[in-house]
């Protein structure tokens, strides 16, 4: 087949792909063999038709055609056994070992009869090779993994899994071209012409009048169907028209009238929603009124035979139907009051001084400026907090704590959910346009509305369960003057909500993965939403039951979001797709095309990267730890700031509304504001304000928005920031009340007082905490290594003398959840054969041996070594699956790969770090670096990194692509201490995978990864008091760490300042003739305020704070709101010095 055929094919399938003619599709593919669609396949294997993966597979390759091949079909025919044997359907089990297994017999025979033997088993997970078989949609996803790393390496499925880059509706366009052509060639070329088929070449006609003129010069407007024809094929806008009901009304705005005139509303909020387009020239039939068609039309009409098919078909977002019928070289118009040619702007009117540092706390998930108060901002965190800050003065007015309002009136599915995990993240928070109320969204079924009445006077008013899973996003809107909140979620619906009581007024239903976002908006009188699925499907909606008016594919297929500029006529979109690739661009309305894409983003963003507008000027995305801005009019970026550094790799961000301030979070679980110079012009004010009013205030100090005292203030103090919001608007309530917001209740104490109260929360008594010590039948021997399981609901140790014990706890009454708690004991649990997970000690010396181990990810088996050969245990029966790497060197550290756990990273004692590979057993890579043993690794996802650290108190950076030294540095170790000679370094990724905490005896340290750049450091200053280990909580808003004389100490992870000591006296028995202290700390994976400690005596505890505290000790109060890099040497017994 000629190249060119080849190529037909394709826009053949592109073609049958947009007509959603899906099952043809893949047909094609198959029988063409020139194009394997790895989507397709991937959905057919986690849905587990096998005849149709087999088939489809069939048109690239068949069983024996190499190694490759043969392993494909294997792991599929294999799965399709197993779950047969799982649902002890053994007929079917013994159909597909005759007719599919039989097959490799003839390759490995041995393999073959133990397939076989597993007929035999009540469970084939009595197999050891098979004990860490889960559940049928885990396999499969296992699975899936491997499947496709074998075709990636089947060189006969080379050249065929990317389909070529072609602009949308390409085939389309050809055809469009060619009648185009065909009627320029017309000796009297008629306007409308009725092309009824593409069979024969098109002809008109001897017109009644005179010659049009050529198509090649008039203006282009969309064709208009005759009375009783059919819709060009070509001109299908975002919305389909519907039947009119009336006989004959006024004619509709179209589309020209959108843009010339569009309604002056200022963009209340950006809401994370997905691109759209505007009315197309049909928008007449949007409002059910036909529309008379101009008389001097000349363009095209493309004409189909199916008026109602053609209409529900949908098209992938890109070339518009309008430029498909252009003639051949004729470009789109342009529309008077439509002209964006204002001059570029310098980089000097962008906000990028950073002018306040606010703490949070909790990482910032979301926020929003209130569209009145300009230094309001409401921000949403991944622990389920909110907060109202006013940035201008630093100060927190609310602050509200993730809570269900009426859990008896909760679905089934809700409260099953939150008894697992009584936590939810925030996924989005945003102000009504008058920012009299405000939403937010949970990661949880529900949605809060609370009414604001200025300064700390936030009220509940609603509490919606909205969604089946997760909320994902919400927005207000105002059609018909009524205020309305819209929400969608993973159950793959859009709903709208009556704000005033909580009524549901529309679902919209359509999408077929969860939706992402949302964005209402409205020109003229046509109000419609916008909604994007995490699929990259983009839909439209009316406010109504018809079902939705689009179906595009958003670019590269991405999470998008969607915001306009203010004045509502220009729209620009943010997206990422699964690659990692990021799409900035501005659309063409009245196309539907993308008008313009600004360069600089990164080509492997972390997450779905943010970005906002402001005013017609600016765009700001947040991306590469940095903020990334442009200007409108131009593609390449204006600038980047990294806001004095700290931020994460695609940190939130957000303009206030006249574009003065930006906020932007912080990886320290802050917030820094940056400003331009009419904002920090404005800061400074708010500021000199505040401070006089708490002079004057007899010790007490106003607590409405100090924005409110700004805006009531002499007109000098408007006109010093160029008459921006001069007066500050009444707040108006649902219920009618109205306030203006400087005549707030007085605040009686801030922040800023509070700091002055605070003091170290010290836990002396068994009575002020709670603990648990483990029930232990066996030999007490000390506890060298602990770890909960992934699931939280065991503990497993490693102790001195090789021997590993589990506790698990059981679900009952007491424990619902059947997680780790000290209200129940747990179970040391044994299995029925009574052996013991004892690691390999011969020719070992206990006394210089460095105990480890790894669990894997899903708690089936564990790798362990005590000085000796590595062994591999199954945690179900505690049967040693096998051992490798006989010492010399001996391993000291394990962790298994985050992408494969076949791979491991092993630390030896030799200072190497072997890169193995359990399946083929054979070591990959040797990385030398160090010049002690290796005490430490940790990998990760994000950085692509492996960090090491060893008793050389050096870290060391490799990259896991080439296994290649990227960076090394050694600790400071504090004047005056020495080292033992087997001080371990360990170290912990926090959360976001770029912050590491590194342990050390004299210190404990926080790093920037990468660079291996020193952030935070805290160093006791008393010998005495030796570091025996550390650990994040599992939310890494904590630092849990164990001492020499016994204590504990819990800090704040983004300042590593103390907030809390457990002193011995507290969980340990008093015994004068025995020294006991804890040597090693563990942090529960899912409850960020437990954690377990393993003592000297052999003794494992579990300590949680009182349920009436809720956590451990309060933090302490950020001086001068600095969170950036600091340096903290304290004595372990000294609370005031320790915070200097």
């Amino acid at each position: 087949m000629s190249s060119l055929s080849r190529e037909l094919v394709f826009l053949i399938l592109q073609f049958l792909d947009e007509e959603k003619f899906k099952d043809t599709v893949h047909k094609l593919e198959k029988e063409s063999g020139f194009f394997f669609n790895m989507r397709y396949f991937e959905d057919c294997v986690t849905n587990g038709e096998w005849d149709d993966v087999e088939n489809y597979l069939s048109g690239f390759t068949k069983v024996d055609d190499n190694r490759y091949s043969m392993k494909i079909f294997f792991e599929i025919r294999k799965q399709k056994y197993l779950e047969a044997l799982d649902k002890q359907d053994h007929a079917k089990a013994v159909d597909i070992l005759v007719k599919d297994l039989k097959t490799f017999s003839t390759f490995n025979e041995e393999l073959f009869k133990e397939i076989t033997f597993l007929l035999t088993l009540g469970n084939f997970r009595e197999n050891e090779q098979l004990s860490k078989y889960g559940d049928t949609k885990t396999a499969r996803g296992i699975m899936l993994l491997e499947l496709k790393k074998l075709i990636e390496a089947n060189p006969l499925f080379r050249d065929k899994l990317q389909f070529p880059t072609l602009k949308n509706s390409r085939l389309r366009t050809l055809i469009n071209q060619s009648l185009n052509w065909q009627h320029q060639l017309c000796k009297n070329p008629r306007p409308n012409p009725d092309i009824k088929t593409l069979f024969t070449d098109h002809t008109c006609g001897q017109p009644n009048g005179s010659r049009a003129p050529s198509p090649v010069t008039s203006p282009l407007m969309g064709s208009i169907p005759k009375v009783g024809g059919f819709p060009p094929l070509g001109a299908h806008g975002p919305f389909q028209p519907i039947p009119s009901p009336a006989p004959a009304p006024a004619p509709a705005p179209a589309l020209v009238g959108w843009m010339t005139n569009p309604a002056s509303v200022p963009h209340q909020t950006v809401s994370a929603g997905p691109l759209g387009l505007t009315v197309p020239s049909n928008a007449a039939s949007m409002l059910k009124h036909p529309r008379t068609p101009p008389t001097s039309n000349l363009a095209l009409d493309y004409q189909t035979a199916d008026s109602e098919h053609m209409l529900k078909r949908s098209r992938p977002f890109g070339i518009s139907d309008e430029a498909n019928n252009m003639p051949v070289n004729v470009l789109p118009v342009s529309y008077p009051g439509q002209s964006h040619t204002h001059a570029l702007y310098s980089s000097n009117d962008l906000p990028k001084t950073v002018v306040v540092k606010l703490a949070q706390g909790s990482a910032v998930k979301s926020m929003d400026f209130h569209p009145m108060q300009h230094t309001l901002l409401l921000v949403g965190t991944n622990i389920g907090d909110i907060a109202i800050w006013e940035v201008g003065g630093g100060e927190k007015l609310v602050l509200k704590n993730f809570k269900v309002w009426d859990l008896g009136s909760c679905s089934v599915n809700l409260q099953a959910s939150l008894a697992n995990e009584y936590t939810a993240s925030v996924n989005r928070v945003a102000w009504a346009p008058d920012g009299s109320i405000c939403g937010v969204a949970y990661s949880k079924h529900i949605v809060h509305i609370y009414s604001y009445y200025g300064g700390d006077d936030l009220r509940n008013h609603l509490e919606i369960e909205a969604h089946s899973g997760n909320v994902s996003d919400l927005a207000f809107s105002q059609p018909n003057k009524q205020l309305w909140i819209i929400t969608c979620g993973e159950d793959k619906t859009i709903k709208v909500w009556d704000v005033v009581n909580g009524s549901k007024q529309y679902t919209f239903e359509g999408h077929e993965a969860p939706v992402y976002s949302v964005c209402p908006h409205y020109k003229e009188s046509i109000q419609f939403i916008f909604s994007t699925a995490i699929d990259g499907k983009i839909k439209a909606w009316l406010y109504d039951n018809m079902g939705s008016r689009v179906d595009y594919d958003a670019p590269g297929h991405s999470c998008t979001t969607m915001a306009y500029s203010s004045d509502g006529t220009r729209l620009f979109s943010c997206g990422t797709n699964k690659e990692g690739e990021s799409h900035i661009v501005e659309w063409n309305e009245s196309e539907g095309a993308v008008k313009r894409t600004y360069h600089g983003l990164g080509k492997r963003s972390v997450g779905v990267v943010q970005f906002d507008t402001t005013k017609n000027r600016f765009l700001v995305a947040g991306d590469e730890f940095l903020i990334k801005f442009w200007d409108m009019d131009n593609i390449s970026m204006l600038m980047s700031t990294d806001a004095d550094g700290g931020l994460p790799a695609s940190p939130c961000v957000r303009f206030n509304k006249e574009g003065i301030l930006l906020a932007v979070s912080t990886n320290e679980n802050g917030i820094k504001i940056l400003a331009n110079a009419d904002g920090v012009r404005l800061v400074r004010l708010i500021e000199s304000r505040a401070h006089d009013a708490s002079r004057s205030a007899s010790g007490t100090v106003a607590k409405g928005a100090v924005i409110g005292t700004y805006g009531a203030s002499s007109s000098a103090a408007g006109t010093s920031i160029g008459d921006r919001s001069a007066t500050v608007p009444a707040i108006v309530g649902l219920n009618g009340d109205s306030r203006s917001m400087p005549d707030v209740k007085p605040r009686i104490l801030d922040d800023s007082d509070k700091s002055k109260v605070w003091k170290l929360t010290e836990i002396n008594e068994p009575s002020q905490l709670h603990s648990l010590r483990l029930p232990d039948t066996l030999l007490a021997v000390r506890i060298i290594r602990l770890i909960y399981t992934n699931s939280g609901s065991a503990i497993l140790v490693l102790t001195y003398n090789a021997v590993h014990k589990l506790w698990k706890w059981q679900r009952n009454e007491r424990n619902p959840t059947g997680k780790a708690c000290t209200s129940v004991s747990p179970q040391l649990w044994q299995p029925s054969s009574g052996i013991l997970m004892t690691n390999d000690i011969s020719e070992t010396n206990l006394e210089d041996a460095v105990p480890c181990f790894a669990l894997s990810k899903n708690d089936s088996y564990v790798m362990s070594a005590s000085g000796g050969k590595i062994s591999l245990f199954n945690m179900m029966t505690f049967k040693t699956m096998t051992t490798f790497m006989p010492p010399p060197p001996s391993a000291t550290f394990l962790a298994f790969h985050p992408q494969d756990n076949n791979i491991i990273a092993i630390g030896m004692e030799d200072s190497s770090i072997h890169i193995y590979n359990v399946r083929v057993d054979e070591v990959k890579s040797k990385l030398k670096g160090h010049q002690k043993k290796v005490t430490g690794l940790a990998f990760s996802n994000v950085l692509n990194v492996l960090v090491s650290s060893g008793a050389d108190a050096q870290l060391c950076v490799w990259s896991m692509d080439a296994w290649e030294k990227q960076a090394s540095k050694l600790l400071h170790i504090p004047t005056g201490r020495v080292p033992a000679s087997n001080t371990q370094t360990r170290v912990q990724f926090h959360q976001n995978q770029i912050h590491v905490l590194v342990v050390h005896e004299t210190q404990i340290a926080i790093y920037e990864a990468s660079r291996l750049e020193l952030l935070k450091q805290w160093v006791p200053r008393e010998a005495s008091s030796s570091i025996t280990d550390a650990m994040y909580s599992c939310d890494s808003q904590s630092i849990f760490v164990s001492f020499e004389d016994g204590s504990i100490n819990v800090f704040t992870a983004a300042t590593v300042r103390l907030r809390c000591r457990v002193n011995p006296s507290a969980y340990l028995p008093s015994n004068p003739s025995m020294r006991v202290y804890p040597l090693v700390v563990a942090a529960h994976p899912t409850e960020p305020n437990q954690f377990a400690v393993g003592l000297t005596d052999g003794g494992v505890h579990v300590l949680e704070p009182l349920e009436s505290e809720g956590r451990w000790g309060t933090p302490p109060p950020v001086e001068n709101g600095a969170v950036g890099p600091s340096s903290t040497s304290a004595p372990a017994n000294s609370a005031d010095q320790q915070q200097r």
